[in-house]
């Protein structure tokens, strides 16, 4: 093993063994049922303080546990970002709207391991500037995916994100990125969407590695701002439109898994 990937395996300490594998792949499945649950629920009028108890009904059901519900004080199921939210949008009793956009993050506890997904839905009929938005967002999600090959570098996937981003003329959030998961919510490495000056990117992916991959793109700035009514919820700086989907994915000997792949949501290629 050469110096670089001694290095890797120091800043990176989850390597997961094959029945540590399993574990995760239960709970990613978990968390993609939850997902499709909660699918058809996605509508004008619904509010997203119904989602979370949809979410929470269903989780606790199945023996399981809510990850974000306590987590630093957070007081949801769920995370309901709409329109302008980038990430971390509290639920509340407002309604949907026609022509809203909502990402809906959702992760589970099932047997001690995390699964950890989002993906951003069209409320009704949706205009255009939102919908390519969304469009973009998700085929960068499968951009980086497609970068995040065994040996290759973690920087590899922030710069298939970004250049794609700039491509298609959108803004791709720093101050928040993918992180390792397996039997703690947020671990090494950190996936920055970008290429950043410094920091892990030279980190070399190998099999057993798992992490989040969620780019968050921004129809304007990618600068951000916490709202302080709350202190949780993320909002664009110019207030333009914001979209996020991810999934986690477990880097295997013959390249990446998406271990929250959904059977009823969209996948690679779909046109919104």
């Amino acid at each position: 093993m050469n110096a670089l990937r001694r290095k890797a395996r120091r800043r990176c300490p989850l390597y997961l063994t094959a029945e540590e594998r399993e574990g995760l792949r239960a709970a990613s499945r978990f968390n993609a049922d939850l997902m499709d649950y909660l699918r058809p629920f996605v509508l004008p009028g619904t509010t997203t303080d119904q989602l979370d108890k949809l979410a929470y009904e269903f989780t606790v059901g199945h023996g399981n546990r809510p990850a974000c519900l306590g987590y630093k004080g957070y007081p949801k199921t769920i995370c309901t970002s709409v329109n302008e939210v980038v990430c971390h949008g509290i639920p509340d009793n407002t309604p949907l709207r026609e022509g809203d956009i909502v990402n809906v993050d959702l992760t589970s506890i099932v047997d001690g391991w995390y699964g950890d997904s989002s993906e951003t839905f069209l409320v009704g009929q949706v205009a255009g500037e939102a919908r390519r938005l969304v469009q973009v967002t998700f085929d960068s999600l499968y951009v980086g995916i497609a970068a995040a090959q065994p040996f290759a570098k973690l920087v590899d996937v922030g710069r298939a994100i970004e250049r794609f981003a700039r491509t298609h003329r959108v803004e791709v959030v720093q101050e928040y990125q993918g992180h390792g998961i397996g039997r703690e919510f947020h671990q090494e490495p950190g996936v920055p969407h970008y290429v950043p000056q410094r920091g892990q990117s030279q980190v070399v992916l190998e099999p057993g590695m798992c992490f989040t991959i969620e780019p968050m793109l921004n129809a304007g700035t990618w600068r951000t701002f916490v709202d302080s009514r709350d202190n949780w919820t993320v909002r664009t700086l110019d207030l333009s439109l914001s979209a996020q989907f991810e999934h986690t994915v477990l880097i295997t000997e013959t390249g990446p898994e998406i271990l929250t792949t959904t059977k009823l949501g969209p996948q690679p290629g779909h046109t919104f």
